[in-house]
């Protein structure tokens, strides 16, 4: 990059930056403290000058290094207080006791280590000897990190340093993505959603592999938008050097070897993308044949990282994959139906294909919003809870109404790109809400794995509707508000006694039939405004 993405007055407040966190993370980590100084001081220094240049280059405003500055924060403050509560105002459980939100990071983290501290290869984190990360990526990357950074003490706040960076690194790119496709208000509300959205900073905070999956997934976007934007400009432009191959290539090498499946989606949308957007440009061939070796290299490794222990008896790597899912929806099914009595009598007394609507509803949901303010449960996890649960929520209306929204695009490409994008950001969250079903976890973080694309989204009918004010965003809102009125009330009747409760049928019935009001007096309404419209002009 150009030397002036970085100038003397940055390291005038980088370096005193750095310095002042290093000793602060250094006093609240366990081994020597000069060392973790010296590992923390370092590591704050290269990444913030890393922040720096990403946002020079990406041409923003101040407001950008602000949303890019609370992106990175964010996490941090987060991930420490976590980390330090956790243990004395959480569960008695293994993993709060450690300070550890999710298993797999307990888990990679102590494997991580346990690797980085052995005579054996970093390659090994592929092998199935370590099998807590089902792909090896970043069990190899956070071995990295301890063998050179950390080799005296256990640091997981080291990884989370890592973890919070390449969340916000994913800011500036997706930006200036968004902005050349959509315009800049579309992009600044996208930034801000994916920088703010609690999901995601809880993510960030815990050394999982989503923030790395983000940034990736923000690489492949704006090489493949460099890609578009050469293609259709004048030829000056076009006789610039491209570099949109090179991030387009990265971002789905860092996919391939963190979470080979996400590289796998991002093609189908990036070739949805082109097929449903063209205007009778030709495709080039040498663009198909590097995509499909992508593709089909995604499935092998995939599959081979789904069958590390040999136990799916299957000839190709399809069989493997649609094996895999059958066993992980039964397996949902069973645990939703046998940690819920009501859900059991549902499925007992219910017809049997009502069972998977039901999970991917159910599913859908998650984590739902009631359940987290009401269920007893530590005051820690009722505050990560609720701001999960509202972040959701908040976002859903938005994804719902891109439908809707793109139906009023004039521009027949933007059109079709944004019910594609639509389209699959829905089947993902479905998928999601069936792999995962009722787990509170698990669910919201498969779904979160495609959150660049649902930023993207949100910030599109955002913009949308303060330009067009459609009534249809509000009265969503308040099929939603009902929804969580209903179910509040449930939730307190069934841990509290608060009021009669409601047989959960009846509940579902009641929520039905006020959407129905909502949506009969919607179209009602438009339908005489219509009429109204229609009259005046005659």
């Amino acid at each position: 990059m150009k030397s002036n993405y970085l100038s003397e007055k940055d390291l005038f407040y980088i370096v005193p930056a750095a310095l002042i966190l290093g000793a602060f993370f250094a006093s609240v980590q366990n081994g020597n403290w000069a060392a973790a100084f010296f590992a923390f001081s370092l590591v704050f220094f290269l990444l913030s000058v890393f922040l720096k240049i990403a946002h020079n280059w990406s041409g923003g405003e101040k407001v950008l290094g602000i949303i890019i500055a609370l992106a990175f924060f964010l996490r941090l403050a987060v991930g420490v207080t976590l980390h330090l509560a956790l243990p004395i105002y959480g569960h008695d459980d293994e993993d709060d006791r450690a300070g550890y939100v999710y298993t797999d990071a307990h888990k990679r983290d102590n494997q991580a280590w346990a690797l980085a501290t052995s005579e054996r290869p970093i390659l090994d984190a592929f092998s199935s000897k370590y099998a807590s990360d089902q792909y090896g990526g970043l069990l190899a990357f956070n071995a990295l990190v301890y063998r050179y950074l950390s080799p005296d003490a256990q640091r997981p706040l080291l990884l989370v340093v890592f973890s919070a960076f390449f969340a916000a690194l994913g800011v500036p790119f997706l930006w200036k993505s968004v902005r050349q496709i959509f315009g800049e208000n579309v992009a600044w509300a996208s930034a801000w959603i994916f920088a703010l959205y609690p999901e995601s900073i809880l993510l960030g905070a815990s050394a999982m592999r989503e923030p790395y999956l983000l940034t990736f997934s923000a690489f492949a976007l704006w090489g493949f938008v460099e890609w578009q934007y050469r293609t259709g400009q004048s030829e000056t432009l076009r006789q610039r050097p491209q570099n949109g191959w090179i991030w387009f290539g990265l971002g789905l090498f860092g996919m391939l070897l963190v979470s080979p499946i996400v590289a796998l989606v991002t093609i189908v949308i990036f070739g949805g993308w082109v097929f449903f957007t063209r205007e009778g440009r030709e495709l080039s061939w040498k663009g198909i044949l590097v995509v499909a070796a992508v593709f089909i290299l995604g499935l092998f490794i995939l599959s081979a990282s789904l069958n590390r222990s040999g136990e799916f008896e299957a000839t190709s790597p399809l069989q493997v994959i649609n094996t895999w899912l059958k066993i992980a929806v039964r397996m949902n099914v069973y645990e939703i139906e046998q940690g819920s009595g009501w859900v059991q009598k549902i499925f007992d007394e219910g017809p049997r294909w009502i069972r998977l609507p039901f999970i991917a509803i159910y599913g859908l949901a998650q984590p739902v919003l009631p359940a987290t303010v009401i269920h007893p449960t530590k005051v820690i996890w009722t505050v990560i809870g609720f701001l999960r649960g509202l972040g959701w929520y908040l976002i859903l209306p938005l994804l719902a109404l891109s439908f809707v929204a793109s139906a009023g695009q004039s521009s027949r490409k933007t059109r079709n790109l944004v019910l594609w994008l639509a389209l699959l950001v829905i089947l993902w969250v479905l998928l999601a809400a069936l792999r995962g079903g009722a787990d509170l976890y698990d669910n919201p973080r498969y779904r979160t794995i495609l959150f660049l694309w649902q930023a993207v989204l949100a910030g599109y009918v955002w913009v949308w509707w303060r330009e067009t004010r459609n009534p249809w965003l509000p009265r969503v809102v308040l099929m939603e508000v009902l929804f969580l009125l209903v179910f509040t009330q449930w939730y307190a009747s069934r841990y509290y006694h608060w009021g009669g409760q409601l047989p959960f049928p009846v509940m579902i019935a009641l929520i039905l039939g006020l959407w129905g009001i909502v949506l009969g007096v919607g179209f009602w309404r438009d339908r005489k405004s219509t009429l109204k419209s229609a009259g005046r002009g005659a």
